[in-house]
């Protein structure tokens, strides 16, 4: 396995002697007893982006750290030997390279950085050595994320154009308005007003700098890739270099706010003509296209039910000749769904990663006789995967246990790291024990059921349980690993987690996946009560100090459960989750979400499904609540307003409970940044001890109490 070694000098030359911030390096702390903290959760490196060299001799990829003081993070590039020795870093910057790309057969790196002259970010390319770095591109706005050509002289990259404003000639000679005038929907998306949106440019390239570029999108009001997660991963060039493939939903106001339409568009740079490829997939979205080493097939997944973005992913080929297309996922019969794509050399067949039975291995589908084989398999989660030569591949794999390092699967299925990134820090950290159970479920089905045990698990003591909730609603209750719903620190603070594949999580089939759609607060919720009852029954666990913790679907299922939990839990804690189902409707941005999941608006009085959502809402219950709960938001989380968690907060605070309410002015759904993160956990856990640990005199007052 490869460490780092050294820090090439000639890759400091481009941008070293700017006038920068403070370049964030690997953070110094100290493991003591063995107890997982939130500084050494954000001291732990950051790996991602691995792209193998042309050769496949070389792999360059990120490492970000984090700095708590400086209140952020910095990735840099490093490159290493495919079996991950001689690790060499190529970069020394604060402004985070990204989006690895290799040029000239593995000659140079093109990457994206800090502008050198302004705060926006560009296209570099550098030697393979780090020498050389060269700023190539200099878009106004700056550039979000780029693809070069297979021969390297051309390259479409995604930059943000002005929105369409509505009657902005009313701001004439106001400058100093902050009035936003808006007249349909989407005004704004996921934690942003949106004023602008990506566009696709064209430009060749003469291996110094970008020439003139062409927005092959030019008039259209429509973004690619498409927000708010869209990247690089959205465009794909033909193998003549001539066309580009890119994502677009065509779509703006009402009709985008309530669709997932998206499609592939096969654009001619030399004829000027666009080509809608996937016109005929369905009404869902269809993304990540990737055409074939030969040329001769693109290969991309598909949904076809409107506005289900969590509806099958199937794995699709069209043969770019006869434009002939074929359901790879169909014709196998395969009841999973794909989430990433790479071809093999020969063109012959198809990496696919997808969530299953509680983890996410890769599959290997052949274009002959198509069938789903797992070709990396154990208790894991891979990313990102890469094909290499003799049936081997690269990518990222993780677990509960530890983030992602870099790996490579042989044609055998045996799997060995070749980055040990965070293998020294974690070493000095007393693991958890991680197990896997099949508990009934009350219409007499299997759930799989992870459950985490504290370092050092004595059977003979008991130990707080914290029931958690997964958010999505349909995110896979994998192998994940998070650096904010961590176990390993939930288990290092001396709690057993239950953390159930409740109904609506994929891995199980697309009938499990897509039961909990329009039944909000149904058998998804007796899911959790089979889990936690079951396990709650172990003599080891403290039955009588249970915590339910959960954000976005997951805090809605908190808010749910403290009012139907019947006494089971002792502490509640919600993040950015849904607490009145009728103002979600009509608040947060993505309509079509709440449209087809929630089942249709509030005032459809004739629609049965609807009408049983919304008697579901969890503010309708907070009479029954008795349980003290903490509540987090962001205020910038456009998905799910933070009036929802404050409405929370107050019913709470009005019903005479004891609650706490952490608000982040500077956060989305997500919480990001170094010192909010540590002060998450911190709240996050000063909360639960004092409900929950033996050790609090809250937990003595309330056993001296019973006991009376």
């Amino acid at each position: 396995m490869g460490t780092l070694i050294a820090a090439s000098a000639s890759g400091l030359s481009a941008q070293e002697n700017a006038t920068e911030p403070k370049i964030i390096e690997k953070p110094s702390v100290t493991v003591v007893d063995g107890k997982m903290t939130p500084e050494i959760l954000e001291a732990l490196g950051r790996v991602s982006e691995p792209v193998v060299s042309p050769d496949g001799k070389k792999v360059a990829f990120t490492l970000t750290y984090e700095d708590i003081q400086e209140n952020k993070g910095n990735s840099e590039i490093y490159v290493m030997d495919i079996d991950g020795k001689n690790i060499t870093r190529l970069t020394r910057t604060a402004g985070s390279e990204s989006n690895i790309a290799w040029l000239e057969g593995g000659a140079k790196i093109a990457y994206i950085g800090k502008n050198t002259k302004g705060d926006n970010r560009q296209i570099f390319v550098m030697n393979a050595d780090g020498t050389g770095n060269q700023m190539i591109s200099d878009v106004e706005g700056g550039v979000d994320c780029f693809l070069f050509a297979p021969d390297g002289k051309r390259v479409v990259y995604a930059s943000q154009i002005k929105a369409y404003e509505y009657n902005s000639h009313l701001k004439d000679g106001l400058p100093k308005t902050t009035g936003r005038i808006v007249n349909d929907l989407m005004y704004k998306h996921w934690d942003e007003w949106v004023t602008t949106i990506p566009h696709p440019f064209v430009a060749e390239f003469d291996g110094t700098k970008l020439g003139e570029a062409r927005d092959i999108m030019a008039n259209q009001p429509y973004e690619s890739p498409v927000k708010p997660f869209g990247g690089a991963e959205s465009f794909a060039w033909t193998k003549d270099s001539k066309k580009v493939v890119y994502t677009s939903r065509k779509k703006t106001g009402k009709a985008y706010a309530f669709s997932t339409d998206s499609n592939l568009y096969l654009y001619d740079i030399e004829a000027d003509k666009t080509e809608n490829l996937t016109e005929n997939t369905g009404d869902g979205y269809d993304t990540d296209p990737v055409v074939s080493p030969d040329g001769k097939y693109l290969a991309w997944l598909s949904m076809k039910t409107p506005k289900y973005e969590s509806d099958q992913k199937r794995v699709m080929v069209l043969d770019l000749a006869t434009r002939s297309m074929r359901n790879l996922t169909g014709e196998a019969g395969w009841d999973y769904s794909g989430e990433q794509l790479a071809w093999t050399p020969d063109s012959k067949s198809l990496y696919v990663v997808a969530a299953y039975q509680g983890t996410q291995p890769v599959f290997k589908v052949d274009l002959a006789k198509p069938a789903f084989k797992q070709v990396a398999v154990g208790l894991w989660d891979y990313v990102s995967v890469s094909a290499l030569p003799k049936g081997k591949f690269l990518s990222m794999r993780h677990n509960m246990l530890r983030p992602n390092e870099i790996c490579i699967t042989d044609a055998k299925g045996k799997t060995t790291d070749i980055t040990d990134i965070n293998g020294e820090l974690l070493s000095q950290i007393k693991p958890a024990k991680v197990e896997k159970r099949m508990i009934p479920t009350t219409d007499g089905k299997e759930m799989c059921t992870w459950v985490i045990y504290p370092p050092e698990f004595d059977p003979n003591k008991k130990y707080p349980a914290l029931l958690y909730c997964q958010g999505g609603p349909q995110q896979a209750v994998s192998q994940f690993w998070s650096y904010r719903w961590n176990f390993q620190i939930m288990a290092s603070n001396g709690y057993i987690i239950v953390a159930p594949n409740r109904r609506g999580l994929p891995g199980f089939g697309t009938e499990w996946n897509h039961q909990i759609s329009k039944d909000y607060g149904g058998q998804n919720m007796k899911d959790y009560f089979s889990a936690i009852d079951t396990v709650s029954k172990e003599p080891y666990v403290d039955s009588e100090h249970l915590g339910a913790i959960g954000a976005s679907y997951g805090g809605f299922s908190v808010y749910w459960l403290a009012g139907h939990h019947d006494n089971r839990f002792a502490a509640l804690v919600a993040h950015a989750g849904i607490f009145n189902l009728e103002a979600q409707y009509l608040e947060t941005e993505e309509m079509w979400f709440v449209d087809y999941d929630l089942g249709g608006a509030p005032w459809e009085e004739n629609n049965a499904i609807a009408q049983r959502t919304y008697k579901n809402s969890p503010h309708l219950a907070v009479n029954k609540w008795t349980a003290p709960i903490l509540v987090t938001v962001g205020e910038l989380d456009y998905r799910i307003l933070a009036s929802q968690g404050m409405q929370a907060f107050n019913a709470a605070k009005m019903h005479g409970l004891e609650a706490e309410m952490l608000v982040f002015p500077d956060e989305n759904h997500w919480i990001l940044k170094p010192q909010n993160a540590v002060l998450w956990q911190r709240v996050f856990f000063n909360f639960l001890d004092t409900y929950l640990q033996p050790s609090s005199q809250v937990y003595k007052n309330r056993i001296n109490a019973r006991r009376r």
